[in-house]
């Protein structure tokens, strides 16, 4: 039995923002609506470049970064207070993972009609990347999921241990960059150029990532991983101007954000406040127990009077967020409206992320490096990737109590930074809150939705779909049981340790 093919590749994890424009309507890339299942010799090019234009979509993962509270619900509020998301995964297999695999197939197949579009070994080579990528997503969210047969697409399709599959995607990422050669670079590749050392920073740099992500649960291979990424010669993403983005041409290809605001005129999340309490400057009395981060002005909308960023409250009832939302219709939307253009590019890897992973990871003793000049880069950086760079800004915020490593409490440092980093990457904050809670520590303090009973989803429910198409499904909800409910989404996936 096959997983349900969906014709979309929009399917976010989490929530799909159906009228984005970014999927439906790829014209300024060419041909990207190309459909490889009915076509004898795919175009490599346009299938890369179709992939590619999904993942600026994605990294608006909305159910993510509410329970990560980088985001609030404005009016309907039922995923910020917990209700239950059985979510469908297949969307990724029929659309960009189906993909990916079929760039790796006729490249192997027919390797002298593939080489059209660039060498075969620097196609493969990336799109071994991009996969890795889109199944991290997956398998972040879900936990154990359909994997080594999954594409084949023969027989009942088994889910696969994520311990399994962790250890893959890193050996895939691993052996990309050494697959890379010389020869001509993949046409259609709107992320980075063409440019193969690109390429490969973005792989190593995702390894550092998933290296810490495993801590807690394999500190030895989580370890080794970072080391080896660290030491391969392409090296890691260091700069701001090495981050990877996805630009957006304008015209019918819009950057998200700016399409939800300014083309729909949807009004139904806002950024937290949560994050901006903790990001505003002390005065006025907003945000009292502010830090003065000046990324805060380019992550929100700020306030009539401009001189904060008006958050959200997390996690109110319908009732109580409409009558909020009424009373101050200058709350915050996501992104600052100066930033917020048809044109923004979206990050998908950043080197402040990489750099406070790096800090963390010295932290721990893991490498020989300066955590607290690692520290002070990666928040640079972001400084830097968001245009609000001010030496002398920057200087009173290291200071700050809050911030210093100095003042001790350095975990808990690093991981506010990296959750604060992530934005706007819902996925990636709320990895990062689950990887900073567990085995005996709690580095980052989320506050739940108010209410009793409520906790923070630690994982996404599978739909319904592939329990009616998959029998293995079965045994994967069990395994996943919380006080007697099966396919709980508050069981911990295999890295997320108690």
């Amino acid at each position: 039995m096959k997983l349900i093919k969906i014709t979309s590749i929009a399917l976010l994890a989490g929530f799909m923002i159906a009228d984005t424009g970014c999927v439906r309507k790829l014209g300024e890339f060419g041909d990207t609506n190309l459909n490889p299942g009915i076509v004898a010799e795919p175009i490599t090019a346009a299938l890369f470049t179709n992939v590619l234009s999904a993942t600026g979509g994605e990294i608006w993962s909305v159910t993510g970064g509410l329970y990560a509270q980088h985001y609030s619900e404005t009016q309907y509020t039922e995923a910020s207070r917990y209700a239950r998301q059985q979510l469908d995964f297949s969307g990724y297999y029929s659309g960009v993972l189906f993909d990916c695999q079929n760039i790796i197939n006729f490249n192997t197949a027919n390797p002298e009609k593939a080489a059209a579009y660039g060498s075969n070994a620097n196609q493969i080579a990336t799109a071994r990347i991009l996969k890795a990528w889109w199944y991290l997503r997956v398998v972040d969210a879900w936990g154990n999921v359909p994997y080594s047969q999954a594409l084949k697409y023969e027989g009942v399709i088994p889910y696969d241990d994520q311990q399994a599959i962790y250890t893959d995607l890193l050996k895939e990422l691993k052996e990309a960059v050494a697959q890379f050669d010389g020869g001509p670079a993949f046409q259609g590749d709107i992320l980075l150029g063409g440019d193969v050392t690109k390429w490969k920073k973005f792989a190593n740099s995702l390894r550092v990532i998933m290296g810490l992500r495993i801590a807690k649960a394999d500190a030895t291979k989580g370890k080794a991983e970072v080391l080896d990424a660290l030491a391969n010669p392409a090296g890691v993403l260091t700069s701001y101007t090495e981050d990877v983005k996805l630009a957006y041409p304008g015209g019918s290809f819009l950057n998200p954000f700016y399409n939800y605001y300014n083309i729909t005129q949807r009004r139904d999340f806002a950024l937290s406040a949560t994050l901006t309490e903790f990001m505003n400057p002390v005065t006025p009395v907003w945000a009292p127990n502010g830090n003065n981060d000046k990324r805060v002005f380019a992550y929100g909308s700020a306030s009539s009077a401009g001189t904060y960023v008006k958050g959200f409250p997390y996690g109110l009832t319908r009732t109580d967020a409409v009558n909020w939302s009424n009373a101050n219709v200058d709350w915050a939307r996501v992104i600052s409206n100066s930033l917020r253009t048809a044109t923004m590019p979206m990050p998908l890897l950043t080197a402040s992320q990489v750099w406070l992973a790096r800090a963390q990871a010295a932290q721990m003793g893991w490498t020989a490096e300066n955590a607290t000049t690692a520290y002070a880069n990666g928040i640079e950086q972001g400084w830097r990737q968001w245009g609000v760079y001010n030496a002398v800004d920057l200087a009173a915020y290291m200071l700050d109590p809050d911030i210093a490593l100095a003042g001790g409490n350095q975990m808990a440092k690093i991981f506010r930074q990296r959750w604060i980093a992530a934005y706007p990457d819902g996925q990636e904050a709320w990895d990062i809150w689950r990887e900073a809670n567990g085995n005996g520590n709690n580095y980052l303090v989320l506050t739940p939705a108010p209410g009793a009973g409520l906790a923070i989803p630690r994982r996404f429910g599978i739909s319904q779909t592939q329990f009616d198409l998959n029998p293995n499904t079965q045994a994967v909800a069990a395994a996943y049981t919380v006080s007697g409910e099966a396919d709980s989404q508050y069981a911990r996936i295999w890295w997320d340790k108690q």
